[in-house]
């Protein structure tokens, strides 16, 4: 890419994400290209659809929060890790108000720009879990899918500007019902779940 296409294109990502950030992932591409003083055809040049647009700018966000799995997965006890990971996921959504809508989407949808990335966030989170219910720390009957599903109702209730002061209970909640079923009766994974959740309040 020549230098100038460069610098134009991470013009109109700068100002992408500025225009997600305060007005959600349904902020009009038109409306983008206009903030950017580029026509819509330029955009789309470089941006064909919506979710292309998202995959540029998620992106190195994706690729973080795998690699924060492989991290956790090699260092951090099996429930903790899965909880701060989950943390960390939820706390990522709200960059982006109803990004997680397009995610579970794309999830089901190979022809997304969106797929592979999502594929492989949620196949870092499914490792985590695995590894927890292989010592009883998280309860067996759920998987990485749906895993990935608490991660986009956590996320939407952090969207709702009535239920938001409450996401930071409610992701407690949620964990703590996660690390029980095989570890029921365990106060400290409970505990655990506690401690790391207040991290997104």
């Amino acid at each position: 890419m020549r230098a100038d296409a460069r610098k134009n294109r991470d013009h109109v990502l700068a100002v992408a994400g500025a225009a997600l950030a305060e007005h959600g992932v349904d902020v009009s591409l038109r409306d983008i290209a206009r903030r950017a003083d580029v026509g819509l055809a330029t955009l789309l040049r470089h941006f064909p659809t919506r979710e292309a647009l998202l995959e540029a700018l998620l992106h190195t966000s994706f690729e973080e929060l795998t690699a924060r799995a492989d991290a956790l997965e090699a260092s951090g006890s099996p429930e903790e890790a899965l909880v701060v990971w989950l943390r960390d996921c939820v706390g990522w959504t709200t960059e982006y108000r109803g990004v997680t809508v397009l995610m579970a989407a794309a999830i089901e949808d190979t022809e997304s720009a969106l797929h592979a990335s999502c594929v492989t966030l949620r196949a870092a989170g499914a490792r985590l879990l695995t590894r927890a219910q292989a010592v009883g720390a998280a309860r067996g009957d759920i998987d990485g899918a749906d895993l990935f599903a608490l991660i986009a109702a956590l996320a939407w209730l952090g969207d709702q500007p009535a239920l938001a002061p409450r996401a930071g209970h409610l992701f407690d909640v949620v964990a703590s019902a996660v690390l029980t079923g095989a570890a029921a009766g365990d106060e400290s994974a409970a505990g655990g779940a506690k401690g790391v959740a207040k991290g997104i309040e």
